[in-house]
């Protein structure tokens, strides 16, 4: 296998140049993108392993090019942004980015970020094949599908990770921390509000009433858990 290839979409010139060289120093194989559009068009040409994607940027903005993306793949995406406010950042994350970076950053921690990501998005468990069925919804550990009423449900790498967690242990109960730790890795921790967003989307994704939900339950206080079998 060859080094991971990332998509660096940034419309500031010097920044894109910034990011773009110091990850093929570590190691990473690397195209840019300056708008939206080409960011889109270099997706349809290439196989990406994750995207580095800017909020603001002209035209077409980052926002709205995680939703056009999400669309059609659960390729992982970082998003960047000078935005501080909580409400913006978990908006991401709802459109369904993986995680966000706000600038000005540290490149050694977004080199951390974008290792965890993709940990998360190729760890397999080959060592044996894991399956759960519960009602109308089937979990495949290994191949990372995921199914309600014999129709596929395509999750990102972070719902994925969350649903896994929980589905493994029906019943027990998880505070967003445990959550964050055991699903998502150190790197996130400090990014608590992001779990209520993430299992938002899981429910609209596999709850037949997202409102009403059968398999992720809340438990008020504390965190979520897992339907018991």
């Amino acid at each position: 296998m060859g080094a991971p290839l990332i998509l660096v979409v940034e419309d500031e010139e010097k920044i894109k140049e910034m990011v773009a060289n110091y990850l093929a120093g570590e190691g990473f194989q690397v195209k840019t993108a300056t708008t939206g559009p080409e960011a889109l068009q270099l997706l349809e040409r290439h196989n990406f392993d994750l995207v580095v994607l800017d909020w603001m940027l002209p035209g077409l903005s980052g926002l709205e090019v995680c939703k056009q993306v999400r669309q059609k793949s659960d390729i992982p995406i970082i998003m960047l942004t000078a935005k501080s406010e909580e409400v913006d950042k978990l908006l991401g994350l709802e459109l369904g980015a993986d995680d966000y970076i706000t600038k000005p950053f540290s490149l050694r921690e977004l080199v951390a970020r974008i290792k965890v990501v993709l940990r998360r998005s190729k760890a397999k468990d080959t060592s044996r094949h894991e399956e759960l069925t519960l009602g109308d919804l089937y979990i495949d550990f290994t191949t990372r599908e995921v199914r309600v009423e014999d129709r596929e449900i395509e999750l990102t790498p972070t719902e994925f990770a969350l649903l896994s967690v929980m589905a493994r242990h029906p019943g027990r109960v998880f505070t967003r921390m445990q959550l964050l730790d055991l699903a998502l890795g150190e790197a996130f921790l400090g990014y608590e509000r992001s779990v209520d967003t993430h299992i938002s989307n899981l429910r609209k994704k596999i709850e037949k009433d997202p409102a009403n939900p059968q398999y992720i339950l809340t438990v008020y206080g504390v965190g979520y858990k897992f339907r018991p079998r």
